[in-house]
C-alpha cells in the first residue's frame, strides 16, 4: 500500500516544503453516508481529500488571484448493502478510486472563477477501498463487508476537470445573496461527463465577500494578513443541476477491457444537488454539505442516494 501512495505523499509535503514563502491553506474533506443516516451505507460511500493550496504569481489585471492546489483523494463506492456475497445483490459494483491531483484555480475581478486539474491514480484493488472499509467496519463495529471479490478490476486513471462559474443579475448588486451560473467538465480514462445549473449564496451572519476572497470555491487566500482578521463569512448555498454522464469506469469497468466480473450500464441523464453551511474566521474555515445524486445506474433496485461531505482548513502565514 505505501509503495502504491507514497508519491502522492512526497509530491504533496515536498510541495508544501517548497512553497512556504507563499500563503499557504491546508486542509481535509470526508464524505460519508453516514453523515446524513445511522442506516444509510450505499453506493458512494466514503470519501476524504487532503490538500495543500497556495497563492501564485499573477500578472494578469483581470484576475484577482490564482491560486495553486495539490491533492491526494480516496472514493470508496459498493452496492445497495455491504452484504453481497452474491452476486444477485449487486446493484452497483464495488470500487474504489486513489488519486493524486494537481490543480490552478483563477478568480477573476468580475467573480467569475475557472478551476483545472488533472488527476493521476488507479481505480481497482490497488486503490486500497477494500482494505480501508473492511478497517473502518471491523473498528466501529459496523456489519461485516463482503462482495469485494467482485470489484472493479484495476485500471490506470488519467483524468482532466474544468469548473466555470460566473455571476448573474450583477446589475442588481446585493449584500445578503448572490446567483451563479456553473458548469462543470469531467474527462478522461475514469468519468466524462458535464453538469450544468445554477448555485446561490445567501448571508447568514455580515455580508458575503466577493466570489474572489470568499470560501465557496477555497479563495479564503490572501497576500494581505490583515485580512484574515477584518474578513469573515457564515452563508447557505444551493446549487441544483443536470448532469449528463457519458462513462463511469467505477460503475462500466475499464474502457480498454471487459474483465470486470459485475458492471453495467448508465443512465445519461440525472439530478444532482447540493445544499449546505459554509463558515470562515480568522484563519479557520469549515463547511457541511448535503449532496444529492439521482440514480445512475440502469438496474431495477438502484436508486438516487445521498450523503453528507464535512470539511476543514487552516490558513497559514
Amino acid at each position: 500500500m505505501l509503495k502504491k501512495i507514497s508519491p502522492f505523499f512526497f509530491l504533496f509535503f515536498t510541495t508544501s516544503i517548497f512553497s512556504q514563502n507563499h500563503s499557504g491553506e491546508v486542509g481535509i474533506i470526508v464524505d460519508n453516508d453516514l453523515f446524513t443516516s445511522t442506516v444509510n451505507d450505499q453506493y458512494y460511500t466514503n470519501g476524504i481529500e487532503i490538500f495543500y493550496r497556495f497563492l501564485s504569481q499573477n500578472e494578469n489585471p483581470n484576475i484577482n488571484k490564482k491560486i495553486v492546489e495539490f491533492k491526494f483523494g480516496q472514493y470508496i463506492y459498493n452496492p445497495h448493502t455491504v452484504e453481497a456475497r452474491r452476486i444477485s445483490r449487486h446493484d452497483r459494483p464495488f470500487s474504489g478510486y486513489l488519486f493524486g491531483e494537481f490543480g490552478i484555480n483563477r478568480f477573476y475581478q468580475s467573480e467569475s472563477v475557472l478551476k483545472t486539474n488533472v488527476q493521476l491514480g488507479v481505480v481497482g484493488p490497488s486503490s486500497q477501498a477494500e482494505g480501508f472499509q473492511k478497517l473502518f467496519h471491523k473498528a466501529f463495529g459496523y456489519k461485516p463487508v463482503e462482495g469485494w471479490d467482485y470489484q472493479i478490476r484495476d485500471a490506470f486513471a488519467v483524468q482532466g476537470n474544468v469548473l466555470y462559474s460566473t455571476k448573474i443579475f450583477r446589475n442588481k448588486p446585493s449584500e445578503k445573496i448572490d446567483f451563479h451560473l456553473q458548469g462543470e467538465a469531467n474527462f478522461g480514462t475514469v468519468l466524462n461527463g458535464i453538469s450544468i445549473g445554477p448555485l446561490a449564496r445567501i448571508a447568514l451572519w455580515k455580508k458575503l465577500l466577493p466570489v474572489y476572497d470568499s470560501n465557496l470555491h477555497g479563495a479564503s487566500l490572501n497576500s494581505d494578513q490583515e485580512k484574515y482578521k477584518e474578513q469573515s463569512e457564515f452563508y447557505f448555498y444551493i446549487n441544483p443541476n443536470f448532469n449528463y454522464q457519458i462513462y463511469d469506469t467505477t460503475i462500466q469497468g475499464s474502457l480498454f477491457n471487459n474483465d470486470s466480473p459485475v458492471t453495467y450500464d448508465l443512465i445519461p441523464m440525472r439530478f444532482n444537488g447540493e445544499a449546505g453551511f459554509k463558515y470562515r474566521k480568522n484563519h479557520w474555515n469549515f463547511h457541511y454539505v448535503f449532496v444529492y445524486r439521482g440514480k445512475e445506474v440502469d438496474n431495477a433496485r438502484n436508486e438516487g442516494y445521498f450523503y453528507g461531505s464535512i470539511g476543514a482548513t487552516y490558513l497559514l502565514h
